[in-house]
């Protein structure tokens, strides 16, 4: 009987055990948990804060899942070294296992800020531990600052909005969400959320500080009662780095999510593999990716075939009514469709589509993320009106039967 491990429960580890069992029903799977948590859904740590759901729904399977798939899971335990046979645990315990998937994800980046140890008040916001901690010390009378204004920074931002009395945000970058947005969006995001009291500080970061108090590095100054730490993460690619295999800013997969090690994989946030819109590897820190990448590790371990090779980069998210989507790269030329409330930029380049921002308007966005993937030639659909109204129907009949099921 083969043996399995997954180090990590998180959406890849999910992926993973679904495609193992599509192929072998009775293998041994072991599944090792750092947190003490059934597998959850981190995006909805914000919700959960500003009471939009509960810790019951944000589970990301049932809790009979782990038992239905025949796993055993090890909770708050973690890998510290890994071999091609084995994990081995932080109490020492040896995990055999014929095949191994890294999925440990990423972890906090905090810059060495001076003073930093004087915050008594100091979180971050990644995790349900995270969201559960902070919550314990929110007030209508706290002042809070988050620094960081990507993607994690503005979630923690919309979750505690209205169980706060101020939120200050900064960052070095001059815009929000400067990996995802370019300049013009992102000031429609910017102003959304200043008209719904959140404070912006960019351009500036903190330099310095003081218990509570924060010294900037444009020499302004900011006193608070709670310090948010979101600048960024970075790929926890350690346990494969440790035992000699390949990693750069993650642990570097092929389209099988094979590592450079024997019998070891890697999905999710720590993995770097293909990226479609560029043609090149990267680390795609996304959801969706992540579980595609782990039910396809767990197809190949199991002894199947399985590729992943059109993985692009994609976010949706919302804040406070406002709903985002974008996809693939923004090298292309731009064009864009506008109303006094939408917002659609599309990037194309050597007749295709390259990537897309929709703000305010992204119903069927699935059809652009399409046409990225399979790199359609826009010369074959009427991409003018296509642009104005996405639907199934640019495609042909087979296609779409292909693409969608039997949806003629």
């Amino acid at each position: 009987m083969k043996k399995y491990v997954i180090i990590g429960n998180g959406t890849a580890a999910v992926g993973c055990i679904e495609g193992i069992r599509s192929i072998d029903k009775t293998g041994e799977i072991t599944v090792i948990s750092e947190e003490n948590h059934h597998v959850y859904s981190r995006p909805l740590i914000s919700y959960y804060l500003e009471n939009k759901t509960d810790l019951e729904h944000m589970k990301y399977r049932d809790d009979s899942f782990y038992k239905d798939n025949g796993c055993r899971v090890i909770y708050g335990k973690k890998a510290v070294k890994i071999s091609r046979t084995s994990v081995t645990l932080d109490d020492k315990t040896a995990i055999k296992g014929d095949k191994i998937l890294v999925a440990t994800g990423s972890r906090p980046f905090v810059p060495p800020i001076a003073g930093l140890d004087t915050v008594e008040k100091k979180f971050g916001f990644m995790t349900l531990d995270d969201a559960l901690t902070l919550e314990k010390v929110l007030s209508k009378d706290s002042r809070v600052l988050i620094v960081g204004a990507g993607l994690i920074g503005l979630k923690c931002a919309e979750g505690i909005r209205d169980r706060v009395g101020s939120i200050t945000v900064c960052d070095l970058a001059d815009r929000v969400l400067s990996s995802i947005l370019d300049n013009d969006c992102a000031a429609i995001v910017q102003k959304h959320l200043e008209k719904n009291g959140i404070k912006f500080m960019l351009g500036d970061t903190v330099e310095r500080l003081d218990g509570n108090k924060a010294f900037m590095k444009n020499g302004s100054e900011v006193n608070f009662d709670i310090l948010v730490m979101a600048v960024g993460v970075r790929a926890n690619s350690e346990p494969v780095k440790t035992a000699g295999g390949e990693v750069n800013r993650g642990i570097i997969v092929n389209s099988k999510m094979e590592t450079s090690l024997p019998h070891i994989y890697a999905a999710g946030d720590c993995a770097e593999g293909f990226d479609a819109s560029i043609g090149k590897n990267r680390v795609l820190a996304i959801l969706p990716n992540a579980y595609i990448g782990g039910h396809t590790a767990g197809v190949n371990m199991a002894g199947g075939d399985s590729v992943f090779d059109n993985a692009i980069p994609m976010n949706s998210i919302g804040f406070l009514g406002l709903h985002i989507m974008s996809a693939g790269n923004y090298s292309g030329v731009c064009s864009e469709e506008k109303t006094d409330n939408t917002l659609k930029r599309f990037f194309t380049k050597d007749g295709k589509l390259c990537g897309f921002i929709l703000i305010g308007a992204t119903e069927r966005a699935g059809i652009y993320t399409a046409l990225i993937r399979d790199k359609t030639p826009l010369k074959t659909i009427d991409f003018d009106l296509t642009k104005k109204v996405a639907s199934n129907f640019i495609f042909s009949k087979k296609i779409r039967g292909k693409k969608f099921g039997g949806v003629v």
